[in-house]
Formats: C-alpha cells, structure tokens, sequence
C-alpha cells in the first residue's frame, strides 16, 4: 500500500511521459502550480466539488430514513431489507447504461412517460445535454446504486443501539420524532463518522457515471477530477502531471474526512 502511495508522490514531482521517456524529470512543484493555472483542471474540481457534496447529504439523509423506516415491525421487513441492497449488487457501469436508456431524448422511458402518459411534453428535455440536468442524473444514478449499502450501514448502527435505552425513552413520553431526535440520533455518532467518511470517499472520487453516462460533458459541465486523472495519465501519457492532481485530490478528500470527524468527536474525544 505504501509503495504505490510514496512513488506516485515522487511522480507528482516530475515530467514524465511514460511512452516517450524514458526516465522522469524531476520539476518540483511545477506540476501543482501548473494544475491550479489550468482551467480544466478548476473545472473538474469544482464539479467534484458539487457531485461529492450532494451526493453526500442526499445519500446520507436519504439512507438513515430508509433505515429509520427499515427499524420499524413492519410486516415483509427482511424483504424489504433485500431489496433496498440489491442495487450495490448490479454492476455500476450496467446500471448507468440503463439510466442512460432512461433519459434518452427521443425513445427513453423519462421522456415518453413525461410526454405520452401524463401528457406533459413542456417537461420532456434532453437530460443528458444541459449541463444542470446532466450533473442531476449522474448524482441519481451514484445515491440510487448506493443508498441501499448506507442504509444496511445505519441500520446496523440502530440494531446496535441498546433496547433498555429506547423502552425508557418511551416510558418517559419521547416517541416518535423526540425519540427520533433526541435518543436515536444522537446514539449513531459513530456511524455517522463511519458511513459518513465511506460517503465522502465514493462521492469525491466518482468516475464510472460521468465516464459512462456523459463522458465529462455537454462540454466540462461533468467532468469529474478523477476522470480527468484518467485521461490525463492514459490519454495523454503525462504521468507526471496526473499524478498531481490525483494527490490534490485526495488532499481535497482529507479535508472532508477530517471536517466528518471533527463533527462525528464526543466529549471523550475532546478531552
């Protein structure tokens, strides 16, 4: 693990065009002022930016009241517990060529449903050519291929927390959304910080949905900075240069981490 993790540091401190040189030239720091003059490279990283931070407070919230709901005794709930996992099963790169069938313009499903059936063509569009619409359907295809994991994730969270605490939350009158709030909440900090920091991870470092789905575009509306890394180092060969922005980006990836932590610390913590 180690390897690979200091050698491409070192590479981020060279020229190194791995087709064409034979050795890498040591540059400094040239690649990282370079990556932050270039404005694909600021593109890429603010719509990392926006995709990672909506992924993150969609699929959490949207996980814990899946997960809320799943705590329940409900009659079917280990079916229902099976099938809210089963999108983490299908392969992601099949799943974005499904909705990719979904939002075609002419004969997908969106847009005939929108324009035959409920007789709303004014709402029928190209979803995958406008840049907003774009970064939307990428962000739904990444929360519904992994919401299902996040809820399981939180729902061993609840399954964890003690029943003598939830019986004397009731038998002191907190039901509902006090207990919800004040008892149940606050008993998963530590799966907040947990699935929280998976959620960071997977949100930042996307790839597969803009890759496959719009291939960074219409223009760079969805480039992605991990997919740029892709095509820096295997399009373009320039190992050097790819290698840097890759160590911003995990640097990026560090700084959410940290502020997840920092908001996931107890009081033990602090002292």
């Amino acid at each position: 693990m180690l390897y690979p993790l200091i050698y491409s540091g070192y590479m981020s401190l060279t020229e190194y065009n791995f087709v064409y040189d034979m050795t890498p030239s040591f540059v400094g720091l040239d690649n990282y002022f370079q990556a932050f003059a270039d404005p694909l490279f600021i593109t890429s990283i603010i719509n990392t930016c926006i995709f990672g931070v909506s992924f993150f407070a969609i699929a959490m919230v949207g996980g814990l009241g899946i997960a809320l709901l799943l705590f329940q005794r409900i009659r079917f709930n280990g079916f229902f517990r099976s099938s809210i996992f089963i999108p983490i099963v299908v392969p992601l790169s099949l799943a974005c060529l499904i909705f990719l069938w979904i939002l075609q313009p002419n004969y997908g499903f969106l847009n005939y449903f929108l324009g035959d059936v409920l007789q709303l063509p004014q709402f029928t569009r190209p979803w995958l050519s406008d840049g907003p619409t774009a970064m939307v359907a990428i962000v739904v295809v990444a929360v519904w291929s992994s919401i299902g994991f996040i809820a399981i994730l939180f729902l061993a969270g609840l399954q964890g927390i003690s029943n003598e605490v939830l019986e004397a939350a009731e038998m002191d009158g907190a039901s509902g959304f006090k207990k919800t709030f004040y008892i149940i909440i606050p008993n998963l900090r530590q799966s907040f910080v947990v699935v929280g920091t998976w959620a960071i991870i997977h949100g930042f470092k996307v790839f597969v949905e803009p890759m496959v789905m719009t291939e960074g575009g219409p223009r760079t509306a969805t480039l992605a900075l991990y997919q740029h890394v892709y095509q820096t180092a295997f399009t373009f060969f320039d190992m050097g240069y790819a290698s840097a922005m890759a160590y911003v980006l995990g640097f990026v990836i560090l700084i959410f981490v940290g502020i997840n932590f920092w908001f996931g610390r107890t009081k033990s913590d602090e002292r």
